[in-house]
């Protein structure tokens, strides 16, 4: 199946979950991160229940420090 991960394709199996797209991402902390899909915010709590689609476009955000 074919997603887009911050405008970039990838290809994930089937009924992926955000947790494994992280592991593909090879994400070690999910601090300060914000995700969206298809334009709407995902709330942390769901995010192991969160399904992913063919042609999803996922947004993910990570806050980092600076001055």
């Amino acid at each position: 199946m074919n997603i887009f991960i911050n405008n970039q394709p990838h290809e994930i199996k089937v009924a992926s979950t955000l947790p494994e797209v992280f592991a593909l991402l090879n994400f070690t902390s999910q601090k300060g991160v914000a995700i969206a899909i298809n334009n709407n915010v995902i709330h942390r709590s769901e995010w192991e229940h969160c399904s992913l689609n063919e042609n999803d476009k996922v947004t993910i955000i990570k806050a980092t420090q600076g001055g």
